[in-house]
């Protein structure tokens, strides 16, 4: 939202409704029909596949660089898979419809759409990649990474469930990860949240998709990440 200029988001303003998204809320089920798109503010919005046997394994991510459920929205106004809230905060929604007749009243709205369209393609299929070549430690740095970069703090309320979930790995992967990552005093572990110590040596233990997928999104969405 910090990317549309003061007079598009006057615009949009007016249909704006500010809420509360708890951790663990499911904005929609695989196959629901989309009828609100969302602004997380800073909280994360997890697109997940659901597999039959009941696994899942994450596709995107939405932070405050995002706009939520409307890409899939295009067409058949049905969710590609569970939108779960997987770090509580504060989000703006629109109506659909309401966003759709904003897209076509300001074409300035309409063209940052397609950036971030872009933009989340491009974090879409570098995540597949990234998923077949790189190692269970890298992408966790980069899930990391990519966590305090949409939060905008250092300590994260990340779980080994939810880590293991994101990543497609059992749980005690990511324990055995972690545990190796804080005995070289990247992170700092607790119950239920992990602390980022060293972000620098964090960023050189990720992978190289984490610095692609920053970039894209710094070039095609302004002040991103300006709260970094």
């Amino acid at each position: 939202m910090a990317a549309l200029a003061p007079e598009d988001f006057v615009h949009l303003e007016p249909h704006l409704t500010l809420i509360d998204l708890p951790r663990g809320q499911v904005l929609y089920e695989p196959g629901e029909i989309i009828s609100r798109t969302y602004f997380p503010h800073d909280a994360m919005v997890s697109l997940v596949t659901v597999m039959r046997d009941g696994k899942s394994a994450e596709m995107a991510v939405f932070g405050c660089e995002a706009v939520c459920g409307l890409v899939s929205a295009f067409a058949t106004r049905k969710a590609f898979g569970r939108y779960i809230a997987q770090l509580g905060g504060t989000a703006s929604y629109i109506e659909l419809d309401q966003m759709h007749a904003a897209m076509a009243a300001r074409p300035a709205i309409q063209h940052l759409v397609l950036r971030f369209t872009e933009a989340l393609m491009a974090q879409t299929l570098q995540t597949v990649a990234c998923n077949a070549v790189h190692n269970v430690e890298a992408r966790c740095c980069r899930w990391v990474l990519m966590t305090q970069d949409r939060v905008g703090r250092s300590d994260l309320p990340l779980t080994h469930e939810f880590l293991a979930e994101m990543l497609g790995v059992q749980r005690s992967t990511v324990s055995d990860v972690t545990r190796t990552l804080q005995d070289k005093g990247l992170i700092r572990q607790a119950r239920g949240s992990i602390a980022v110590v060293d972000r620098p040596r964090l960023q050189k233990v990720a992978c190289e998709c984490y610095e692609v997928i920053r970039q894209k999104y710094q070039g095609l969405l302004l002040l991103t990440y300006e709260r970094n």
